[in-house]
This record gives C-alpha cells, structure tokens and sequence, in this order.
C-alpha cells in the first residue's frame, strides 16, 4: 500500500473534525467553548499525527523491528510533550480565560487521531512482512 492511501484517514479525519466544529459553532458559543480553539487543535493533532505516521512508517520498514519499537515510543513522546506544550502555552497565553471545555474536547481529538494511527499502522503490519 502507498504512502498517500495510507495518510488519507488522517485527511478524512482533520476535514471532519474541522467541519463538524464549525458547524456546531453557534452550540458551542452557546455553551462557553472556543471553537478557535477546537480548530487551532486539529491543526496541530493532524500536523503532529503527520510527523509521527512517517516517522513510524520509515522505522516500519527497516528490518530491525526494535527500529520499529523505538519509532512508535518516539512518536507516543513527541505527541506526549506536544499535548503537554500545548497546553502551557495556551494556558500562559490566555491567562483567566482559559477554557477547559475546549481543552477537553481538544484531547478528545486527540484519542481519535490515536485511534486512526492504530488502525493504519494495524493495516501496514496484515499486508507487510510482520
């Protein structure tokens, strides 16, 4: 399987996610939830998510499969630190105003990306040499 057909549920994924959140922008200006935030999220989850499906996809195909296992802890740790940045620096930026219930819906973004790379990585390993 190629590259590109590999990376399109992200794709799918990311334009959902961006859909769906300004299509529920008046329920979620209604209910105290910055949808700016919301989207900001999904572009750096799907940026992210990008970065360690290739990193993850290059240690798949060495033949060294602790290769493989050390290019899946690296991404877990940059999506880790990455969350954890993010966070800080929304937090310092926005001081009194900070939302939780965007922070909250941002992660939940981010177990569904998650479960996208699962599902990918899943399908490389059935039609790869595993």
């Amino acid at each position: 399987m190629n590259t590109p057909r590999l990376f399109f549920p992200f794709i799918i994924v990311f334009v959902f996610l961006s859909l769906l959140t300004l299509a529920a922008w008046k329920f979620s200006t209604h209910n105290n939830i910055d949808t700016k935030v919301l989207l900001v999220s999904n572009a750096l989850f799907f940026s992210v998510a990008a970065l360690v499906f290739f990193l993850q996809k290059k240690g798949f195909k060495n033949s060294n499969p602790n290769k493989f296992v050390r290019s899946i802890l690296t991404g877990m740790m940059v999506k880790m630190f990455f969350c954890v940045v993010a966070v800080l620096i929304y937090t310092i930026a926005i001081g009194d105003g900070f939302n939780k219930k965007a922070v909250f819906i941002s992660l939940f973004f981010y177990l569904i990306y998650l479960a996208v790379e699962v599902k990918v990585l899943m399908k490389l390993n059935k039609q790869s040499h595993a």
